[in-house]
């Protein structure tokens, strides 16, 4: 399930998220030489290096005789961020501004800026943001769109908003750009009223950008699974002649399996296969994509049935099932206990010629490890390796320790030895392999066992109920017969 996770993170962020790019002023691309000069080099040096304080920095920055241009305090920041302590950059930062005075342009200043955000450096940003304000220098549009964002990820959406609020006293102008730098920040961590409020606001500065815009605030509410806002937002982009994409189908599939997940189970297929075939009414045709998001929430309350009708309906409906779709499927009905039938999806996953990543492996070794049917991972270990995909390294980690814990030191024993054959370098110990150190794990009573006094059980339990119910039927006699005519 956590593939589907990381997968549908990394899918949903791409579009709202200014922050992939690397922000380097083009002063700084147009003035790199082919090698550092021997004077920059230098105060490379002194800016990394992290003995002594930061006065000792000042001074030892002050005994050299450098000349630098504005470009080369940017090249420098580059150069170091990385390397240098956030507060020996500041420092030398303030320090090449006192010194260059009116000679630093705002494009060197703005960049330090995006590198401290980036190191979601608060402190250093607050100082850098009242210096750009106090000297009455230019915010790139650029910077705005970082900061905003660090800040709304650290929890200061309120400063995010009020630096917008103000962006005309840093000489930097309310546009598209700008609009959608703070929508697409509050929207990232779910602030999507506060995100509708600023759209309401600057209706006119976002005509070009209505399709960017409205994928944020469809997220933004999506993110707090509000089912209601959601679909509103899905109606108000088809009157203003946006029309909704599989991202804001997937989207509003995810928001709504997971309202129900919670608050109606009994509705989750039912209503996903609603928004699939409405999908199709308007021309999108869902991809696993779609159906994996409906097995992931199946899978996380067990329903094995369901599941393994989605994935049958997958099929007829001419929707190739993915690596990952088996994954969810064998994934649940191996932690019910349906192992036979767990195996089954994996071979049929391998017959259709889909060839998954390792962490599928991976995963499922252990969930069967951790049910204890280590026979079973033993299996799905055999599999991998006729895969040819290589990196069994963590499915030994799992396996050895687990074989000796069982009783099984001797295929313990053969895969060990096996894994150092190979080169793989394992994490557990050798000392699993000794039975005087390993304690091994045995049930207290036998499955037979376990399962006569379990039917015993539930035989006492009826008859018990059935002795109450001929009680009730006696007494309810008695009273007839005792009734006056």
């Amino acid at each position: 399930m956590w593939f589907l996770k990381l997968n549908w993170k990394r899918l949903s962020l791409r579009s709202i998220s200014s922050r992939n790019r690397r922000h380097i002023p083009l002063a700084l691309l147009s003035t790199i030489p082919q090698g550092p000069s021997p004077v920059l080099q230098e105060l490379c040096n002194v800016v990394s290096d992290s003995i002594g304080s930061l006065d000792d920095l000042e001074a030892s920055l002050n005994c050299l005789d450098a000349s630098f241009t504005s470009s080369h305090v940017s090249q420098i920041v580059d150069t170091c961020k990385n390397e240098a302590p956030s507060r020996r950059l500041l420092r030398f930062f303030l320090w090449s501004s006192k010194k260059l005075k009116c000679k630093l342009e705002d494009d060197d200043f703005n960049y330090p800026i995006q590198v401290f955000a980036e190191k979601t450096d608060l402190k250093a940003i607050d100082i850098l943001v009242s210096d750009l304000s106090n000297e009455g220098r230019e915010m790139k549009a650029q910077t705005f769109g970082i900061v905003a964002e660090t800040l709304v990820n650290l929890g200061r959406e309120d400063d995010a908003l009020g630096l917008f609020k103000n962006l005309d006293k840093f000489k930097c102008s309310y546009d598209s750009i700008t609009v959608t730098a703070i929508v697409n920040a509050l929207c990232s961590k779910s602030h999507a009223r506060l995100a509708e409020g600023v759209v309401r606001h600057h209706k006119d500065k976002i005509l070009g950008v209505k399709p960017c815009i409205y994928r944020s605030l469809f997220y933004g509410w999506a993110e707090q699974k509000n089912v209601k806002e959601t679909r509103r937002i899905l109606r108000e982009m088809r009157s203003v002649g946006v029309m909704p994409d599989l991202f804001c189908y997937n989207t509003f599939l995810r928001c709504l399996c997971e309202k129900n997940l919670n608050s109606n189970p009994s509705g989750v297929i039912p209503e996903a296969l609603n928004v699939m075939m409405e999908m199709r009414s308007n021309g999108i045709t869902p991809t696993s994509i779609s159906y994996n998001i409906l097995l992931s929430c199946l899978g996380r309350t067990r329903r094995v049935k369901e599941s393994c009708q989605i994935l049958l309906l997958m099929k007829r409906s001419g929707c190739s099932p993915d690596w990952v779709s088996y994954y969810l499927v064998a994934r649940v009905l191996y932690l019910t206990g349906r192992f036979g039938k767990g195996n089954k999806i994996v071979d049929e996953m391998i017959e259709e010629g889909l060839v998954p990543d390792r962490k599928f492996y991976y995963d499922l070794i252990g969930i069967l490890c951790g049910v204890e049917r280590v026979n079973y991972a033993l299996g799905m270990f055999e599999r991998m390796k006729r895969s040819s995909l290589g990196g069994y390294g963590p499915a030994y980690d799992v396996l050895i320790p687990q074989l000796c814990i069982s009783g099984n030191f001797e295929k313990g024993r053969e895969l060990w030895d096996e894994a150092n054959r190979m080169g793989f370098p394992l994490h557990c110990s050798s000392e699993v392999l000794d039975p005087s150190i390993t304690k091994v794990f045995k049930p207290t009573r036998k499955d037979e066992e376990v399962c006569t006094t379990f039917r015993t059980l539930v035989q006492e339990v009826k008859a018990a109920a059935n002795g109450n119910k001929n009680k009730n039927k006696k007494n309810k006699n008695k009273k007839k017969r005792a009734a006056p005519s």
